[in-house]
This record gives C-alpha cells, structure tokens and sequence, in this order.
C-alpha cells in the first residue's frame, strides 16, 4: 500500500458555474469518495488568478485506482459525458508519496501545489529535507508539506503540496528567507519544467 494523491485540475470552460458544481458535488466527486481507500476529497479555488481555476484532491491509497470499485466510479453517465465535453480542461494526475513533514489538518485555508522537473533530483531533494522544509516549518500557521513523484498524468515530475493557514505567510521575512536562499538559486538552475499554483479552500466533499 502507498500513500497516493488523486490530483485534478479542471476549467469549466463552456459549462455554466452552478452546472459545474453541481456536477462535480453532487455526481463526480461522490463517486469517488464511495472508492475503498479514497479517504478525502477537497475542491479548492484559485487565489493566484491563474488557470485553470479549479483544483480537487483526494487523499487515498493508490491501491484504491486499480480497484474494481473504481472503475465503476470512472465510467461517465451520459450527463457526465456532455459537462466533460464542455470543459476546457480537465487534467488528472495521480502521485505516490515520497516525504510528509508537519502537522495534518482536516482542510487547509490554503494550498500551495509547486511541481517540478529536474536534472538533479539528488539535489533537489536534499534541499527540500535539509533546507527549505525546515524554514518554511518555522512560520506560524504553515502546517504541513508534503512531496510526491508523478505516477500518472501530464506535469513534471515531482510535487510539493503545501498546507497553510494563510496567503498573507508570503509576506513574512521567514517565507522570504526560505525562497531567496544561495542554496535554492542553485537547486533552480537545473529545474527544467516548473508549476507554482495558490489556491483556496471552497468545500470538502463526502460520498453522499
């Protein structure tokens, strides 16, 4: 069993707002959550302004992905089929779990997804532990990170989800310290490929 991340990013595109929720609370996100070994499900909402402006994310045991449960949970009801026609993106991604340091929390305030592709994961991966996680972990209300390698999907290859209390921690000198280190200028010259996404909590989903 490894701990996994269902990660998905979706736009609504041509399908109105109020159509989109109600698809996704009360059909797709359901159906998921009645997987065994799906645990949570979150939909958070972007804070960056960037697109696409949704984000769900499911806590699970990447067991569960290749579970007979879940392939009934995957097959598209006709309804269904016609919202995901009219979305302009829907981009899934599955990742196992690498690192977890910090405090859990039922549902931070505010994620930050930072994804990453390397030529020196050695490297990136001893400045996450020894370095960067460690300072981030000294603010106040900067509850957990953890890190995960892609399994599934199109995105770089590596991911560091954030839980936090509060977008206002960017401001602070201790996340500046963090970020504006000779140690990371160094680990970022040999990123090839980078994604650094803030969003908010909208809702918890449950099964029902």
């Amino acid at each position: 069993m490894t701990e996994g991340l269902l990660f998905v990013f979706a736009e609504p595109g041509e399908v109105p707002e109020a159509e989109f929720h109600d698809w996704y609370d009360h059909e797709h996100a359901p159906a998921r959550l009645r997987v065994p070994g799906i645990r949570t499900g979150h939909r958070y909402r972007a804070l960056d302004g960037a697109v696409p402006a949704w984000l769900a994310w499911y806590e699970l045991d990447t067991d569960a992905l290749r579970s007979p449960a879940y392939e009934v949970a995957r097959r598209r009801s006709p309804r269904e089929q016609d919202v995901v026609r009219r979305l302009a993106t829907l981009d899934r991604r599955v990742y196992s779990q690498v690192d977890d340091t910090g405090t859990v929390v039922p549902a931070a305030p505010v994620v930050v997804c930072v994804a990453l592709s390397t030529d020196d994961e050695p490297g990136l991966d001893a400045w996450y532990r020894e370095e960067h996680v460690p300072l981030l972990h000294r603010l106040p209300g900067w509850y957990r990170t953890r890190r995960y390698r892609l399994a599934e999907g199109d995105g770089p290859a590596l991911l560091a989800f954030h839980e936090l209390s509060d977008v206002g921690l960017f401001g602070t000198p201790e996340y500046r310290e963090a970020t504006s280190t000779p140690a990371r200028s160094a680990v970022m010259a040999s990123v090839t490929r980078r994604e650094r996404r803030v969003f908010g909590h909208h809702r918890t989903v449950t099964p029902d």
